[in-house]
């Protein structure tokens, strides 16, 4: 009888990975940055009455894996205006340390960031496959902030069943 080794490896062993804890960290983490956002708006809405300016268009477009914010116009009623070089306190949370950091950054970067972030929390990969577009307006008079939001649906049909759907009603 001959003796060979074993060509299969041992099996691996389990993990001691805690899913659970790991999605009960990221909750509480998304449930703090959540908590930050009306002091930001509130600041950013201060910040642009006090500069004069009435809302602020903020348009994003992505596809492909790619997507970016393509532009950021402040108003002053129906005019166009710059941003003034002003800026405001701006609370955020650096990886996982518990504390919560102050930066100070300028009106239209405030801008910038909530409009990333509200993206990400409303619809987090519209820049994946066919993407979205759409547009944002910060209204500083009212406070709000609205979305319009266009998803790309990318469809593939089979050349074998490429006939047309025609009701006749």
């Amino acid at each position: 009888m001959n003796m060979t080794e074993p060509t299969l490896a041992p099996p691996m062993a389990l993990s001691t990975v805690d899913m659970a804890q790991i999605f009960a960290a990221h909750a509480a983490r998304a449930a703090r940055i959540e908590a930050l956002r009306p002091s930001n708006k509130g600041r950013l809405f201060d910040g642009l009455m006090a500069a004069g300016i009435t809302h602020v268009t903020v348009t994003f477009g992505g596809a492909g894996d790619s997507g970016q914010i393509e532009s950021i116009g402040a108003w002053s009623g129906e005019t166009a205006v710059d941003f003034p070089a002003t800026e405001i306190a701006y609370a955020a949370l650096i990886s996982d340390d518990p504390e919560v950091e102050m930066r100070s950054l300028s009106l239209e970067d405030v801008v910038e960031q909530l409009a990333y972030d509200f993206l990400s929390d409303a619809h987090c990969g519209c820049e994946n496959n066919g993407g979205a577009y759409g547009e944002f307006c910060f209204d500083a008079a009212a406070r709000c902030i609205h979305l319009e939001f266009n998803q790309r649906i990318e469809a593939l049909v089979d050349p074998h069943f490429a006939s047309p759907v025609v009701e006749v009603i």
